[in-house]
């Protein structure tokens, strides 16, 4: 059951300041080690750990999440899982990979157009964005 899902504009909010807060320091740290800002195995391990492991353990919280007061959690209310994250991440950034792209328009549309915000990703995981606290 889905409530209070969060739209486009504050999921890209904090995407955004994920790359600022994280993303950005990575590719920093990256561009010492392998000389330049594309990712080294160390940095891409981290991202990876970032994306896949903070949501599971800060309540579906990332640092940009939770500054913006959204979170991800499980369409049937169960507690969100390293499974259901790697299948958000890994499995949907295939996917998106796959269609060139494509899949990730597709998703930013289903955000912004479907009544309950989920997008591609969400559907693969059993997930969604919300605005409600733990």
């Amino acid at each position: 059951m889905v409530s209070n899902p969060a739209g486009f504009w504050i999921r890209l909010l904090a995407n955004i300041l994920d790359g600022i807060i994280i993303g950005l320091p990575l590719g920093i740290i990256s561009y010492f080690i392998a000389g330049d800002m594309e990712g080294d195995i160390f940095t891409n391990v981290l991202s990876l750990l970032y994306a896949v492991v903070l949501p599971v353990i800060w309540m579906g919280y990332t640092i940009g999440k939770k500054i913006t007061g959204v979170r991800i959690v499980k369409i049937n209310g169960k507690k969100l899982g390293i499974g259901s994250m790697l299948l958000r991440t890994v499995v949907s950034g295939i996917v998106y990979m796959v269609t060139f792209g494509i899949g990730l328009l597709i998703s930013a549309f289903m955000v912004g157009l479907r009544s309950d915000k989920r997008s591609i990703h969400d559907m693969i995981a059993g997930t969604y964005v919300t605005k409600d606290n733990p």
